[in-house]
């Protein structure tokens, strides 16, 4: 499983050129192959460095409202540059880590992970339909999927 980056150094990534068409379907063919693997009906959504939706795929029995969900979750990690696992944590925690809360647009639940290239943030992705911990290995799944 990926390993996200520590919260203060995740700031300082810089964004690079948005993730293209091949590259998008590539890491979502990784991840639904994981989701199939597992039985899981999810929803995967590739978005670009601009938070632009590049792609979304549905798996048939996926439920409607995943939809939004995994749009969401891609959108924090490439919005607040790190894995959305992180965030959940935070707010978990309880204190100073509850102020995601307040943010407007930020889904703070495992299954978003920035998608890195050269260094850069290229995309992200956001996995929603199973639990939290099994979007955030579907989500690893499509992001191994740059390094190979």
């Amino acid at each position: 499983m990926i390993t996200p980056n520590p919260a203060p150094a995740a700031s300082m990534i810089p964004y690079g050129a948005p993730i293209d068409l091949d590259t998008a379907k590539r890491v979502a063919a990784a991840a639904g192959k994981e989701a199939d693997a597992n039985g899981w009906p999810v929803v995967i959504a590739i978005v670009d460095s601009g938070d632009n939706l590049v792609l979304l795929h549905r798996h048939d029995l996926a439920q409607l409202g995943s939809i939004a969900i995994a749009k969401a979750k891609a959108s924090t990690a490439v919005k607040m540059k790190r894995a959305t696992k992180l965030l959940d944590e935070g707010v978990s925690k309880g204190g100073a880590g509850l102020r995601v809360l307040a943010l407007d647009g930020v889904v703070p639940m495992e299954g978003g992970l920035p998608l890195m290239q050269g260094g850069r943030i290229i995309g992200a992705i956001g996995v929603s339909g199973v639990t939290s911990p099994q979007d955030g290995e579907t989500a690893a799944a499509g992001a191994a999927a740059l390094n190979s």
